[in-house]
């Protein structure tokens, strides 16, 4: 079985949906991969559940009904669940609970600080970002509450550290800040001025764990980018979408239209 992995959902704003329905799947990946998924993970800004958009909900949630996996979505920062209380928490057998947010298709927000194991993989989810948009707005106001980490929940990400810090995979919203600045500071993407607390705190967890891939979204692009003195490896994902797949010790991606795979032992 594998897992597919999409990057920012918006809520279909801008026609995110159309890259991730069953029969766009089949035609990027085969019939026969896309038979093996057994769960899609949104990187953040899934923005399911916004206010006032039921009907946009129900449409987006019928569509992703028409694939038999459930949707998993780390928490990005246009997330309206940030600010909702008495949301509940089930256990679908991947190690911690997940915030479920609806029932067919099963859809639910990964919990950030935490550890998964989905699939057979290990993952460690972190998740969150500064909203730049909303910062330009009003500077220094977030969307929603609980949008930055807590200190609670800083604290409590680097206790599990010390016991357990090595994981297959990373999944967060945004990198690390020194991998956004590498790939992105010449870009109209990066502003440096904003200083993205969530990123910062990604630097720090990086600088205490062992991973093979680190893969977030939040920056609408699709970008793959391996560093060759540390040998690690990070993906960023918008509306492009990969696979992943683990065959014994063996971890395989899966691309788009048949483009060559990436492959490697554990």
């Amino acid at each position: 079985m594998s897992i597919l992995f999409s990057g920012d959902f918006h809520s279909n704003a801008v026609n995110e949906l159309s890259c991730i329905t069953k029969n766009t799947l089949i035609r990027k990946y085969t019939e026969e991969k896309y038979n093996k998924i057994k769960y899609q993970i949104i990187l953040g800004d899934a923005a399911f559940l916004w206010p006032g958009q039921m009907k946009n909900d129900i449409y987006n949630f019928r569509a992703l009904g028409m694939r038999p996996f459930p949707v998993l979505s780390v928490i990005g920062n246009h997330e309206p669940v940030l600010g909702m209380k008495g949301l509940p928490e089930v256990d679908i057998g991947i190690g911690e609970k997940v915030i479920e947010i609806w029932e067919k298709p099963f859809t639910a927000y990964l919990k950030r600080g935490k550890v998964y194991t989905i699939d057979g993989i290990k993952f460690l989810v972190l998740g969150g970002a500064l909203s730049i948009d909303q910062y330009r707005r009003i500077p220094n106001q977030s969307w929603w509450e609980n949008e930055y980490w807590s200190e609670e929940e800083k604290e409590s990400i680097f206790r599990l550290l010390e016991m357990d810090s090595t994981f297959d995979y990373v999944i967060s919203h945004t990198g690390p800040h020194h991998i956004n600045y590498r790939l992105f500071r010449r870009t109209g993407n990066f502003i440096d001025k904003f200083s993205d607390d969530v990123a910062l705190l990604n630097d720090k967890i990086h600088e205490k764990i062992e991973f093979r891939e680190w893969w977030c979204g939040h920056w609408h692009i699709n970008q793959y980018y391996y560093d060759r003195y540390s040998k690690k490896a990070y993906q960023y994902l918008y509306k492009s979408t990969k696979i992943l797949e683990k065959i014994g010790s063996k971890f395989k991606v899966h691309n788009e239209y048949g483009i060559k795979e990436r492959n490697f032992l554990k």
